[in-house]
C-alpha cells in the first residue's frame, strides 16, 4: 500500500491505482486518475467523518477551488484569518463544518445552481468593479447589459 500524503491528509492509503518506478533522483510514485481519487476522498470525508479536522476542512476548500479569503468573505461573512486558524488549529466550528460539507456535496453531485454560485464567486476576485446598469421593461426592472 502507498501512504498518499500529497493530498495534505495523514490518514489516506492507496491499495492500488498507483505505480512506482525508478528515476535518476530515486524512486517515484505515479498516482492514476488523481481528480477521481480526490473526489472519492472528499465524498468519504463529507459522508463518513463525524467532525472535520482542520486539514480535512482545507482539503474540501481546495477541492472547491476556494481561497481562505474567498470562503471567509463570500460564504461566512468574516475574515480569512478565521479560516486559517480553523485549518491550522484543527478546531472547525460546527456550522462551518456543516456548511462546507453541504456545499461540497451539492457541487460534487452536479447541482447546477451550486456549481454556478461557486463558479461566479470564484470569478468575483478576477473582475474589476463595474457600474451596474438597470433598465425598466414591460416586465419590470432588469439588469442591463454593460
Amino acid at each position: 500500500m502507498y501512504h498518499y500524503t500529497e493530498c495534505g491528509l495523514s490518514d489516506v492509503w492507496l491499495v492500488n491505482g498507483y505505480r512506482q518506478h525508478e528515476t535518476p533522483y530515486g524512486e517515484a510514485v505515479v498516482v492514476e486518475h488523481v481528480e477521481n481519487l480526490h473526489r472519492a476522498i472528499a465524498l468519504a470525508l463529507v459522508n463518513r467523518k463525524p467532525h472535520l479536522s482542520g486539514a480535512e476542512f482545507r482539503f474540501l476548500r481546495k477541492e472547491l477551488d476556494l481561497s481562505q479569503a474567498r470562503l471567509a468573505a463570500h460564504y461566512f461573512g468574516n475574515d480569512a484569518q478565521s479560516v486559517a486558524i480553523w485549518e491550522k488549529r484543527g478546531r472547525v466550528p460546527k456550522w462551518a463544518d456543516r456548511f462546507l460539507r453541504a456545499l461540497y456535496r451539492e457541487h460534487a453531485e452536479g447541482n447546477a445552481h451550486i456549481r454556478d454560485i461557486v463558479d461566479r464567486l470564484n470569478d468575483l476576485d478576477q473582475r474589476e468593479y463595474q457600474r451596474q446598469l438597470f433598465e425598466e421593461t414591460d416586465h419590470g426592472w432588469i439588469a442591463a447589459a454593460a
